[in-house]
């Protein structure tokens, strides 16, 4: 493989790994709970349905038709018990209620305190996700350095991919203070 192959190998590895440090913290923002009510909330439920866990959106339509309220379309009726214990027995701390088709849930105002402790969860979540990005640039320019003093990539290809390289950090890097801006709005919404 030329230099130039190699370089660009190492580049687009960064690329995806970095990528998915964003979308895995995306997903873990998502199920942070705000005054807002969202589907995601509900993500990590998992319901006993004929004796196996079943994820709950397997098992019913979730929507959010109002700011403060989800509902839960089970696909079968029968299983509306089994979806509401799973809700109660779980740690989103919601209370549900049913007329029998369909379960409601109320999302209720945040405090002032739970919301000064989950904008610093966000915080520590969006830190994490900064670190990975960074520890994954450490190991590419290492890789890059590597094939520089090899002999298999000359300095000024190295110094490019470098550059690049420092470029997609900090386009990542402020695609996560976004995500953790907007995600600290929503928490600090009333």
């Amino acid at each position: 493989m030329s230099d130039g192959g190699m370089i660009d190998e190492f580049l687009e590895d960064a690329r995806e790994r970095m990528a998915k440090s964003v979308e895995a913290m995306r997903h873990e923002f998502g199920s942070v709970r705000t005054g807002r009510a969202s589907p995601a909330l509900l993500d990590r439920i998992t319901v006993d349905y004929y004796g196996s866990p079943t994820p709950l959106k397997q098992l019913a339509t979730i929507n959010a038709p109002e700011a403060r309220m989800l509902t839960v379309q089970p696909y079968d009726k029968s299983s509306i018990k089994a979806i509401e214990r799973a809700i109660i027995n779980s740690d989103v701390g919601l209370t549900p209620s049913n007329d029998g088709n369909l379960i409601r849930l109320g999302i209720p105002e945040l405090t002032e305190e739970r919301r000064k402790q989950l904008v610093k969860v966000v915080r520590n979540i969006a830190e994490e996700g900064r670190v990975a990005i960074r520890n994954i640039r450490r190991d590419v320019m290492h890789d890059l350095r590597e094939l520089k003093e090899a002999g298999d990539a000359g300095s000024d290809d190295e110094h490019r991919a470098e550059v690049e390289l420092q470029k997609v950090t900090d386009a990542r890097i402020s695609e996560l203070d976004d995500l953790l801006k907007h995600k600290e709005a929503e928490i600090l919404e009333v």
